[in-house]
């Protein structure tokens, strides 16, 4: 008799439960109205993120309105995997990486990564797993100025490979990124990894191209040359007036002007000085250049306490004619970036759908389709942070590319994505 007593105690509290519950979600509180998302239904959505993400490198016109409503923090899902216990094959095989060369090109031409970060965790992990390959070497330099637990992350995540490690050295102040280059570049070359090339990324940049292409793009034009666009800097009877505290790109001419009275002052060695890009593609003989040539030495002195060495240093050498691997006559031609600057908007590109950091593009979703048409090896800037559509789905198509181009065996793991849902030409 008390059992059956029980049971129906326990039907009637269940009931109530239930009741409880259909009345106070059927009439939620107001101030739970205000924080329910006002995301539409996933079916409207379709299969997101892919079906979106292929309207939007189609360029149709509706696509980037549909994408202020179809959000999703894929950033979140990449961040659980740092949070609990966890072994390393676990962590890699749940980030998606690739572990093993995909085809024997590749794995007979290594490549050097300078990546320097400082926030934006999401951001990095998606940058790393889509240019590491296990034949590459990665030196990552992390911003003194970093959050104690980005640098807890990142060094969680580097112990589990063997070709990459943190820069030994850090530094925020004085020549900053030109020193944060040549610490990771000093640590390569003492390096027993047999890399070719050296390339520099940062925290905002994105592969255009799958290193497949990459190695290609190397092997063919430049074979055992170095990149680094840029012009010469004309001698300051020819220039304007300068605005002393920033300088600036004049946007006809793309000619650097000095930020301060430190270029009054002749470089050492009668070198003739050049501006150009920050961002390089080098060989090694070239880095072992650098780091020992009287000339790159004496420049590297005369650039501190000016404004952006780095857009002087690299191609100023590179211009050097006894350089390993120089290009005495280049100018802006390398393709190493695709950047949309504002004061090019109507000439180069047809404007920024994102929105503009200090006269750079930080890309939204309606820029897709330029990036992708960009002979470019690299793009940037983006922000995952605030958007993360537009890196979602740059991302996820390059993670296509780099699948079907492969000679090898494919991982089940490695894929983002059905094809099926991602419907597309990717000859670009």
């Amino acid at each position: 008799m008390s059992r059956l007593r029980a049971t129906r105690c326990g039907l009637v509290v269940c009931a109530v439960i239930c009741v409880c519950a259909f009345l106070y979600f059927r009439n939620p509180d107001p101030e739970d109205l205000e924080e329910e998302p006002t995301y539409p239904l996933a079916v409207e959505c379709g299969f997101y993120p892919d079906e979106l993400c292929s309207a939007l490198f189609h360029g149709k016109g509706a696509a980037p309105q549909v994408a202020k409503f179809c959000k999703n923090p894929h950033g979140s899902e990449i961040l659980a995997h740092f949070h609990g216990p966890g072994n390393c094959s676990r962590l890699l095989e749940g980030l998606r990486f690739i572990t093993r060369p995909l085809s024997a090109e590749e794995g007979n031409f290594s490549l050097a990564y300078i990546v320097t970060v400082r926030t934006e965790l999401a951001m990095f992990v998606r940058l790393l797993r889509a240019i590491y390959a296990p034949q590459n070497v990665y030196c990552i330099h992390i911003d003194a100025k970093a959050p104690k637990k980005f640098k807890a992350a990142v060094q969680t995540l580097v112990s589990c490979f063997g070709n990459i490690f943190t820069a030994s050295k850090a530094v925020s102040a004085g020549l900053t990124r030109l020193q944060a280059d040549l610490n990771c570049m000093e640590e390569l070359v003492h390096s027993t990894f047999p890399w070719n090339y050296v390339l520099n990324l940062c925290g905002q940049d994105f592969p255009v191209k799958t290193n497949k292409e990459i190695v290609h793009y190397l092997r063919g034009k430049w074979d055992g040359k170095n990149i680094t666009p840029g012009v010469a800097q004309p001698p300051p009877s020819a220039r304007p007036n300068a605005n002393r505290s920033h300088g600036q790109l004049t946007p006809d001419t793309s000619i650097y002007e000095p930020p301060n009275e430190s270029f009054q002052a002749k470089p050492p060695h009668s070198l003739q000085l050049y501006f150009g890009s920050a961002h390089y593609v080098l060989t090694r003989r070239f880095a072992e250049f650098v780091l020992t040539d009287v000339r790159a030495k004496d420049l590297l002195r005369w650039c501190k306490g000016i404004h952006s060495p780095e857009r002087h240093y690299w191609v100023t050498l590179n211009r050097v004619r006894d350089a390993p691997g120089a290009t005495p006559e280049a100018g802006w031609e390398g393709n190493v970036r695709a950047v949309k600057w504002k004061q090019e908007e109507g000439s180069t590109h047809d404007g920024c759908k994102g929105h503009y950091v200090q006269d750079t593009c930080v890309y939204g979703p309606g820029d897709l389709p330029w990036v992708i048409r960009s002979p470019s090896l690299f793009a940037n800037k983006f922000e995952s942070s605030k958007d993360s559509l537009a890196v979602t789905c740059l991302e996820r198509r390059h993670r296509l590319k780099v699948l079907r181009q492969a000679e090898g065996p494919v991982n089940p793991h490695w894929h983002f994505q059905q094809d099926s849902h991602f419907n597309m030409k990717l000859s670009h």
